[in-house]
């Protein structure tokens, strides 16, 4: 399920560019009102599978009109958009809606900034019907990482779309088989999926000098700041239909309740 959730702003238009990590704990916070059992099981637990921990759930703020200076979004309107997803209809979502309406308003405190969103309007978007092959665009960067090693120690090495597409399937596969096997409570025995970038914009981008790849800094306090990189650019994905359907559902990659991962079709 989908839901598209429009936001006004009505005082204090900054917020940070790094406002990822806020953003989670608001919606966290929303949880809270709708259920406040489920959202700490969420948030402390999560559902596991193969040793890694998943929340099931992702989303992407848009902007209409703003600018970027100084590490901070200028809003030039004060209106945003909302769009939060997850398969978890009964637990999540009815939690979120629940919460959303107790609340009207979702706060995005992170350091100095303390942004407050008024909630005018939510809406359930319309299922798309899943196909075999399909194009998608990003609404939020995808995060896709491995275990390397780097000076004799194991590192998190985050990967960039020119790394090679064969090892970015593999871990892609892995993540989204573990979701599956998470939702659907039974063993994966399907083919996977590959993706393959959309060359023609990459060269589009590559000759505007235009980055592909973008840098977050998830900041959880004022000491601990953790920098990841995602691909930020339309790919094509081809296999199971379920598996692209958890992707949709949940985010594809890694950390997407800090909301990455998030697609719609292109």
């Amino acid at each position: 399920m989908r839901l598209k959730v429009k936001l006004k702003c009505n005082s204090n238009f900054e917020l940070p560019i790094n406002y990822n990590y806020a953003l989670s704990a608001a919606i966290y916070k929303l949880l809270r009102f709708g259920s406040e059992n489920f959202a700490e099981f969420l948030h402390n637990l999560g559902y596991k599978n193969a040793g890694k921990t998943y929340k099931l759930f992702s989303f992407a703020l848009r902007f209409n009109k703003f600018k970027i200076q100084n590490q901070t979004i200028h809003l030039i309107e004060p209106t945003a958009s909302l769009i939060i997803t997850s398969p978890l209809v009964e637990d999540f979502m009815q939690s979120f809606i629940m919460g959303t309406f107790e609340q009207q308003q979702i706060e995005i405190i992170s350091g100095d900034f303390k942004t407050v969103f008024y909630v005018e309007q939510i809406e359930s978007l319309p299922p798309i019907s899943f196909q075999n092959k399909m194009k998608f665009r990003m609404l939020s960067p995808m995060i896709l990482s491995t275990k390397q090693q780097y000076n004799g120690k194991l590192k998190q090495y985050y990967f960039r779309y020119y790394d090679p597409i064969d090892e970015i399937n593999r871990v892609l596969n892995i993540n989204l088989i573990s979701k599956y096997e998470i939702i659907k409570n039974k063993k994966y025995t399907g083919a996977g999926v590959k993706i393959k970038w959309d060359e023609k914009y990459i060269k589009q981008m590559e000759t505007k000098k235009k980055r592909l790849t973008e840098k977050v800094t998830i900041r959880k306090g004022e000491l601990i700041n953790i920098d990841i990189i995602g691909n930020q650019l339309p790919f094509e994905i081809e296999g199971d239909t379920e598996l692209i359907k958890i992707g949709y559902d949940c985010g594809f990659g890694e950390k997407n309740s800090l909301g990455f991962g998030l697609v719609e079709t292109n």
